[in-house]
């Protein structure tokens, strides 16, 4: 019954009895009803509207032919506007869309052309790079100056682990130390490792066949990883790193926006403590994290690491100059080498992390290799003992002296202390202390003792006391006891009495 029917599909009665009549008007059994799509009972009811089929409309075929041009000129022309472009369309036109059609028509091409494909990832399976556009900073203390730096992310799309790092530069001996190093910290090799076309990874790019660079293709083989790259200005090929980027400004830029750091190193230490906070933070309506899904269920399949890193490995020759040092032109820093060298050939051998000095085979220095333009990088042994003296003369500060002064003894300690103690601003004193050191050295601290113990008896407390007691060897003559001095008394001495008052 159609009260029953009401029931089932909560349609109003009205309604049942109008499509029941249009069922009935059509002369088809129950059975051939059943047999009709749902497209022919929709027009059977009435529910399908009429639409003007544009698909034959001549202004549709006009709209479609020009097309491309419109997003064309709108994609590469500045300024150009859809209401530009409409003008110029219905002036050619005139019986062409209005202005909102027109504008309908180019959203719904749109729309349609950028359709976004869903990727299924395999674990262990793809590495994505790519650089971040903004750089993060530090300020250098020698100079005061604001370093900018290049920061370098990688990530497994299938858990969403990943690795960020800022870099010295962009070059490509930074890209493959990074490589490295995102390597190590996720604890093995996935299958293929993707990028943009960026040129420090593709020297020729193409849709099918880039071309890498030399450097990176011997990285590929030594770690047995393949390399694949975007289509060029398709962003879209690797959304996982694209994705991690904006990740990146929210939990590491913008949490670490109000700090201030004066090394990459100290740079880089915050940024792995902000990732790692990331990693063990649960996805949005997850149960787990990336380092529990990570862990879980990809860590395992990862290949191993090759026993060693891959290693850029730099060789340059160079003479040794008066100063005891060499320099890397690449980066025009200098690095000493035992002064005896002075004048000799040497060879160099320098990697991201090393530099290794030679002369006739026999490795003579190491270093920590540094990218600071125009500085020196010295070892206190590789100089002359007088160059020595005076190096630790420059690091100057008081407890420098006073740990010097100790070693003598308490006398010479307390010496120094009054010294320091005695100048307004304490700077002052550092060319006394050094002074009072070269007399220890020359004295030894036996006399030096007796001197300042002499010395402490007085009110002056400066370098030229000491000076004249050792120069005097007043250190070696014992001290006698100074007997009181009394004014004797006479006729000219008058009495306490003699300022009383009657």
């Amino acid at each position: 019954s159609q009260r029953k029917i009401e029931k089932e599909v909560r349609v109003n009665r009205r309604t049942i009895a109008s499509y029941l009549e249009k069922f009935r008007s059509t002369g088809l059994t129950f059975d051939g009803l059943l047999k009709l799509s749902d497209r022919d009972i929709d027009e059977i009811l009435g529910l399908v509207k009429e639409e003007v089929m544009e698909d034959a409309d001549p202004r549709r075929v006009h709209f479609l032919e020009h097309l491309e041009y419109h997003n064309q000129q709108l994609a590469s022309k500045e300024g150009v506007t859809r209401l530009l472009l409409w003008e110029e369309y219905i002036t050619n036109y005139p019986e062409g869309f209005q202005y909102s059609r027109f504008c309908d028509l180019l959203q719904e091409h749109n729309r349609a052309s950028k359709a976004v494909m869903h990727f299924e990832h395999k674990p262990a399976e793809m590495m994505q790079v790519d650089f971040a556009g903004a750089p993060l900073h530090y300020l250098d203390t020698s100079t005061g100056e604001l370093v900018s730096c290049p920061v370098f992310l990688a990530i497994l799309p299938f858990s969403g682990y990943g690795y960020v790092e800022a870099l010295v530069d962009a070059k490509l001996p930074q890209v493959v130390s990074a490589l490295n190093k995102a390597l190590i910290y996720i604890g093995g090799m996935p299958k293929g490792v993707k990028s943009d076309n960026m040129r420090q990874w593709v020297s020729k790019s193409s849709k099918y066949e880039p071309v890498f660079t030399e450097m990176l293709e011997q990285w590929a083989n030594h770690n047995k990883i393949a390399l694949f790259a975007a289509r060029p200005y398709k962003p879209k090929d690797k959304p996982s790193v694209e994705n991690f980027v904006r990740i990146a400004y929210m939990r590491i830029y913008a949490k670490l926006r109000n700090q201030t750091f004066y090394s990459l190193k100290e740079l880089n230490a915050a940024i792995m403590i902000k990732l790692n906070e990331h990693h063990q933070l649960s996805f949005q309506r997850k149960s787990f994290s990336r380092y529990e899904l990570f862990h879980n269920n990809e860590s395992a399949l990862l290949q191993p690491l090759p026993e060693s890193p891959f290693v850029i490995q730099h060789y340059t020759r160079a003479k040794v100059q008066k100063n005891y040092h060499v320099v890397i032109g690449e980066d025009w820093h200098y690095y000493s080498v035992p002064f005896r060298y002075i004048g000799k050939e040497v060879r160099i051998s320098y990697c991201m992390d090393s530099v290794e000095i030679f002369h006739n085979c026999t490795r003579i220095a190491i270093h920590v290799r540094s990218f600071r333009k125009h500085h020196f990088t010295t070892v206190r042994e590789h100089m002359p003992e007088a160059h020595q003296s005076f190096s630790d003369e420059k690091g100057w500060d008081p407890e420098y002296y006073l740990k010097q002064a100790e070693r003598a003894g308490q006398n010479t300690y307390d010496f120094i202390q009054k010294l320091m103690q005695s100048n307004p601003v304490i700077h002052q004193s550092y060319a006394g202390c050094a002074g009072l050191m070269r007399l220890l050295k020359a004295y030894g601290a036996a006399r030096m003792e007796a001197a300042c113990k002499r010395g402490l008896t007085g009110h002056r407390f400066k370098y030229t006391v000491i000076k004249n007691i050792l120069d005097n060897n007043m250190d070696m003559v014992e001290e006698t006891e100074q007997k009181e001095y009394r004014t004797p008394l006479h006729q000219n001495v008058r009495g306490a009495e003699a300022y009383k008052t009657n």
